[in-house]
């Protein structure tokens, strides 16, 4: 066997072991699985709820509860309120990210030009002397650009570009959970005046009660127990107005701090009239349509998609990589000519490398992006299941509520009549004091719990508003065509 023959044998051998030994990911795969939508049944629990398309709220939807006031105040937080203003600076930090990704593809293009003046030792001296001094002058330009064979620049930039859209709509959903904040804390202030009402209603029904108590105590027909009874519930009354009172401040105080401003604002705002709760009704759609009118839905699926894009950037590092260096420029010591042709240079470095042994590293990394996309998966169902169960519970709660609320005011109506009825026998001398006394606290009561039913219907209704989307639309976002395309998989 000649040398030459060995050589090349021995050539072959060592690029058929460095290829054997070569990274790979084989054994590497992702176990999440996106829940389908049709897969999880409703039907059962919206059965007997009226059907409409229409039922999609619109993107001003609170102008539906019939407050101007609301309105503008729904329109200053979303102006001024630092949750806007934090949804905003994580959208352009997203963006950012995603520009970076996009200019790392690109090649570059360097130039520079420097001026070197030293002064040689003996050892650096080609004569030997040593103490000359020479002044080097140089330009140039540098070209770098790492050829993308595989694509893997291009996923890494798709993938950012997905955290972007998904920071977007991110953006979106903020903006919903404020204005249906906003509102909810708007029918609070509402309900601590109605609260305030009822409590100054009921202190002037003790302090009547005091007044034929004290009467009939010197008349001889009550005693002085019972009148010190009438005393104790006539303070009581008096606590509960002066704790209505501070529960109204305390609602004007978190509108303000909704809005974005000092307490002092919360103060400006002046008492809500009653709002009109919206109609339930159920989308004939849903919950198809949901995965598109969420905007919760439709980020968590959007980092499903970056996180595919990963793993697939993370699969090209694995291969061999065509990288290309070129320079070019002039440089001479002072006295030669700086643009003369002996002073031009010229190089270009073509280079091609392949991970061969790195300890792990790559699987590591590409593992990590499976589990990232796995993780991405499994809060992207629960995302869906979550909001499929809210807008099904919410409808439930509101197509009960309209009963309570008919149920509760009728019991507000009896105990009203009892008590006018209860209070003329007590004033004409043949009444029971602890009758009237009795059908005080049941009017009180009934009142307050009708009082909380109206308010948690109000509730309920923007609480579903919220959970049917809010009148997102995947128009009103740049994410919107390539997230249609993903949903109609």
């Amino acid at each position: 066997m000649s040398n030459k023959t060995l050589r090349t044998g021995l050539s072959l051998m060592c690029v058929a072991l460095a290829l054997a030994g070569c990274a790979n990911y084989s054994g590497l795969v992702t176990d999440g699985t996106r829940l389908d939508a049709k897969s999880l049944k409703a039907a059962q629990t919206l059965n007997g709820l009226s059907v409409t398309p229409a039922a999609w709220p619109e993107k001003m939807w609170w102008k539906r509860l019939g407050d101007t006031q609301l309105n503008g105040l729904i329109d200053e937080a979303l102006r001024d309120s630092p949750d806007m203003q934090i949804a905003s600076a994580r959208v352009h930090q997203a963006t950012a990210a995603a520009r970076a990704a996009n200019a790392a593809r690109m090649p570059t293009l360097n130039a520079e030009a420097d001026v070197t003046r030293s002064r040689l030792s003996r050892s650096q001296d080609p004569t030997g002397s040593g103490g000359r001094y020479d002044t080097l002058r140089n330009i140039g330009m540098t070209f770098n650009y790492t050829f993308d064979l595989w694509g893997g620049q291009r996923d890494a930039w798709e993938a950012a570009l997905g955290e972007a859209r998904a920071a977007e709509v991110d953006g979106h959903a903020a903006s919903l959970t404020l204005a249906a904040d906003v509102a909810k804390a708007y029918s609070n202030l509402g309900h601590a005046y109605s609260v305030l009402d009822l409590s100054k209603d009921d202190l002037q029904r003790t302090r009547k009660m005091l007044d034929l108590s004290k009467q009939r105590l010197q008349a001889g027909i009550d005693s002085h127990y019972q009148y010190q009874q009438t005393e104790s519930l006539e303070a009581s009354s008096q606590e509960q107005v002066i704790n209505a009172q501070k529960q109204v401040k305390s609602a004007h105080i978190a509108l303000a701090v909704l809005l974005g401003k000092g307490p002092d604002r919360g103060f400006e705002i002046v008492r809500p009239k009653m709002l009109t709760p919206a109609a339930v009704a159920v989308p004939n759609t849903l919950p198809a349509e949901l995965l598109g009118r969420r905007p919760d839905i439709v980020a968590a699926r959007w980092r499903v998609e970056a996180a595919s894009k990963n793993i697939a950037a993370a699969k090209t590092r694995f291969y061999p990589n065509l990288n290309l260096t070129a320079a070019a420029g002039t440089q001479s010591l002072l006295g030669d000519a700086l643009f003369g042709s002996a002073s031009r240079f010229m190089n270009i470095a073509p280079a091609i490398s392949l991970p061969i042994f790195d300890g792990g590293r790559l699987r590591a990394g590409l593992d990590a992006e499976d589990a990232n996309f796995d993780l991405a998966v499994a809060q992207y169902n629960k995302t869906l299941v979550a909001a499929l169960g809210d807008v099904s519970d919410t409808l439930e709660q509101l197509d009960a509520m309209g009963e309570q609320v008919s149920t509760q005011q009728r019991a507000a109506d009896i105990a009203q009549q009892s008590y006018a009825s209860g209070l003329q026998r007590y004033e004409s001398g043949i009444g029971s004091y602890l009758d009237v006394l009795s059908i005080e606290q049941q009017l009180l009561q009934a009142q307050r719990q009708l009082a909380d039913l109206n308010a948690e219907q109000i509730n309920l209704s923007i609480q579903l508003m919220q959970a049917l989307g809010g009148g997102f639309e995947l128009g009103n976002t740049a994410a919107a065509a390539p997230v249609q395309a993903s949903l109609a998989e």
